[in-house]
């Protein structure tokens, strides 16, 4: 399995009792980031919350940080990730934040400390872009949303 070194850095020592993010099983794909709220965030039913996590990274060029949902939180109590899968650009150097939203009929909190995404680690591919005038032909061809069937 391909590691790479990602450096985290607490911006605030008044959050240091909160755990940097980690795999929770050997076999985790994603790393748990947690809350770092000085007091209980409240996410109303259908709206949106800015999670503050009190870290920045440093994330090797040629990498990126996708953000993702919990499917805990997603399934028990309807809080997913707004902008899924959210992406941290290797170049960015600022306060990593969580985008929840609140999809339940329920009001949410947040508290210190708690879950609240996941961070997966993927390779970025760089794109050479071409303008031309046609495209290949294929079988399904313009065929879109849905086209190809339910079954």
């Amino acid at each position: 399995m391909k590691k790479i070194e990602v450096k985290f850095k607490r911006l605030d020592e008044k959050f240091n009792d909160i755990e940097l993010p980690h795999y929770a099983t050997p076999a985790s794909s994603g790393m748990d980031i947690r809350a770092a709220v000085s007091v209980p965030l409240l996410i109303k039913s259908g709206k949106v919350a800015m999670v503050p996590t009190n870290l920045s990274a440093e994330i090797p060029e040629g990498y990126e940080i996708q953000v993702r949902p919990r499917s805990g939180l997603a399934a028990k109590h309807g809080i997913g990730v707004l902008n899924s899968p959210g992406t941290i650009d290797s170049d960015y150097r600022g306060e990593i934040k969580v985008i929840l939203f609140n999809f339940s009929d329920e009001h949410f909190e947040i508290k210190r400390g708690e879950r609240i995404a996941q961070l997966v680690f993927a390779e970025v591919i760089k794109a050479e872009v071409t303008e031309t005038e046609t495209l290949s032909d294929t079988q399904r061809g313009e065929g879109g949303f849905g086209s190809t069937g339910k079954n």
